[in-house]
This record gives C-alpha cells, sequence and structure tokens, in this order.
C-alpha cells in the first residue's frame, strides 16, 4: 500500500507524483482554492483540474477529491473553514457526491444533495470561506 497520496495516485497510475501539476500537490491545490475564495467564487471540478494542466476525466476527478479531502483535513487542524465546498460541478454549482456523503453529516445535515435546500446550506459553508480569506488580514496560505 502507498504510503503517501501523491504515492497511491502514482501507484494507481492516474497522475505523476510530482511536478507543477500534480493532483495529489496539495499545497498547490489548497493555493488555487484560496485564490478562488479570496475572489468569493466558487470553482468547477473541470476548471480546477485545468489549472493544474489536465483535461477532466472521472479517474482524475477522483484524485482530486482524494486531495481535496487532504486539503480540509489540514484547514480543520489550522482552524480555518474548508475550502473543498468551493468545488463544484458545472451543472448545478453543489459539491459531488463525495463532499455530502464524506462529511456532510458532520456538519449535521440530512437533506436531499440537490435543490434549494442543499443550495442554501453549500452557499453558507462557501460564505465561511469567502470571508476568511478575504478578510485581508495578513492569511495568504
Amino acid at each position: 500500500m502507498a504510503e503517501t497520496l501523491s504515492q497511491w495516485l502514482e501507484a494507481e497510475g492516474i497522475v505523476a507524483s510530482e511536478g507543477p501539476g500534480a493532483i495529489a500537490d496539495v499545497g498547490r491545490v489548497r493555493a488555487l482554492l484560496i485564490e478562488a475564495a479570496q475572489a468569493g467564487e466558487a470553482i468547477s471540478y473541470s476548471d480546477l483540474l485545468g489549472k493544474l494542466g489536465h483535461r477532466f476525466t472521472r479517474p482524475k476527478m477522483r484524485a482530486l477529491c482524494r486531495t481535496l479531502d487532504a486539503v480540509d483535513q489540514a484547514a480543520a487542524f489550522a482552524g480555518e473553514p474548508e475550502l473543498a465546498v468551493l468545488v463544484v460541478r458545472e451543472t448545478d454549482r453543489l459539491p459531488g457526491q463525495g463532499w455530502w456523503t464524506g462529511s456532510s453529516e458532520m456538519r449535521g445535515y440530512k437533506g436531499a444533495w440537490t435543490g434549494a435546500e442543499p443550495s442554501a446550506f453549500v452557499r453558507a459553508i462557501q460564505q465561511r470561506a469567502f470571508t476568511y480569506w478575504s478578510a485581508g488580514d495578513g492569511r495568504f496560505g
């Protein structure tokens, strides 16, 4: 079994573990999400993969989701708001299934994953990231 996310991705043949476009580069993905938060914008899975130099494929999206989990774990440890909530589907601008099943129970949400109710729920969580990273108090990642 691979010891790190990068090693697992490389072992699975999904992406190289090193280089500027490595999907497993938690620091790079975090920096891109902080940029989106500072701009007050969500970003699609496809756009985030594109910023990393990749075309959208399901295996690459799944690899990205593992990296997003690592980004949020680090944020929680640092007392920062989550950032993975900023990564959304292009169709409905909501996070994918993994986000909902991975931690929505921790947040107390038990409703549907599509529609007005989850949209409002997601916007509230996204707003925490927008507010935190646009505060202009020296938090630059």
